[in-house]
C-alpha cells in the first residue's frame, strides 16, 4: 500500500485530474486484474489499446488511471494522470512502489543475440558457489536464491519485474543476474532498474521481424549501454565488429573481452 504522490515523484506528468491524495494497493497493466485501489496503466499495445478498458477498470474500483488521453467521462472518485508515453513510465512507478529494490543489490544485465542465457546462468552459478545469495532472471527459469520461479518471458513486464526484484532482495539476494532482450529495452520493461553492470555478447541478423532493420536492432541494443550510470561497468565482446559501437556513448567504465584480439 502506497500513497499515490509517493510513487509518481520520478515521472513527468502533463496533467493530473481529480484527487491525488489516494492510496494505491497494486499496479496493473492487465484490465482483467482490476480491483479496489489499483493503479491502471492504459498502455497502447500493438494489438489492443488499454484506453478502451478504462471504463471497466473504473467500474471495478480503480483509484488511479495513467493514460495518454483523458477519457470523455471523468469519474468523480478517480485520479487521472496524463503522461506523454505510458509505457515509458510503468517501470519507474513500479520501482518506487516496491521501494527501488535494484538499489539494494548488485544487478548485472546481459544482452546480445546469442549467449544471454549462458552468461547470466553461469554468472549466477559462479557467485552462488562463492557463497552469495543470488537471483537469476532468464529465458529458461528465474531463481530467487535456490528457489525456482517459472519464466514466461526473457524479461518480464515492468511491474512483475520490480515485484520479482523485491522478492529477491527480501530473500537476501545481494547479486542479481538477468537477460536483457532487445524487446525489453524497446518496450521499456527495464525502466526503473539501476544496473551495476552490462555485458554485450554479440549481434546477428535475428529479430528483424520485430525491429524491421538491422540498424534499428543495433540502436535498441546500444540504448541499454547508453543508459548505464557512471558508476557501472560495461563489458563488451571486441571479437564482434560492433562490440565497441555498443559502448560509444556509455557513461559506464568500459571493459573488453575476446578470444581473437587483444582485450582486457
Amino acid at each position: 500500500m502506497k500513497q499515490l504522490l509517493q510513487i509518481i515523484t520520478d515521472i513527468q506528468t502533463q496533467q493530473i485530474v481529480g484527487n491525488s491524495d489516494v492510496q494505491v494497493d497494486a499496479l496493473i497493466i492487465d484490465s482483467r486484474k482490476a480491483a479496489q485501489h489499483v493503479m491502471f496503466f492504459a498502455q497502447k499495445g500493438t494489438i489492443t489499446d488499454g484506453h478502451q478498458y478504462i471504463p471497466d477498470v473504473v467500474a471495478a474500483g480503480a483509484s488511479v488511471i495513467v493514460c495518454e488521453e483523458l477519457p470523455a467521462i471523468i469519474a468523480a472518485n478517480v485520479c487521472y494522470i496524463k503522461v506523454a508515453n505510458v509505457a515509458e513510465i510503468v517501470g519507474v512507478v513500479a520501482a518506487a512502489f516496491y521501494n527501488h529494490p535494484s538499489k539494494e543489490a548488485k544487478v548485472l544485465g546481459v544482452t546480445g543475440t546469442n549467449g544471454k542465457t549462458t552468461v547470466a546462468t553461469i554468472s549466477y552459478q559462479l557467485f552462488t558457489e562463492l557463497g552469495y545469495t543470488c537471483g537469476l532472471i532468464s529465458t529458461v527459469q528465474n531463481h530467487i536464491g535456490s528457489t525456482i520461479v517459472p519464466a514466461t518471458h526473457t524479461t518480464p513486464d515492468p511491474i512483475s519485474l520490480q515485484h520479482l526484484f523485491r522478492q529477491m532482495v527480501d530473500a537476501g539476494c545481494t547479486h542479481i543476474f538477468m537477460e536483457v532482450s532487445s524487446h525489453a529495452v524497446h518496450q521499456h520493461r527495464i525502466a526503473g532498474i539501476q544496473f551495476d553492470g552490462g555485458i554485450f555478447t554479440n549481434i546477428t541478423h535475428d529479430h528483424l521481424d520485430y525491429h524491421k532493420t538491422f540498424d534499428e536492432y543495433i540502436r535498441v541494443k546500444k540504448t541499454f549501454f547508453d543508459n548505464l550510470g557512471k558508476d557501472a561497468f560495461a563489458l563488451t565482446n571486441v571479437d564482434d565488429k560492433r562490440g565497441m559501437v555498443m559502448l560509444q556513448n556509455t557513461k559506464a567504465e568500459k571493459k573488453t573481452y575476446s578470444l581473437r584480439v587483444p582485450s582486457d
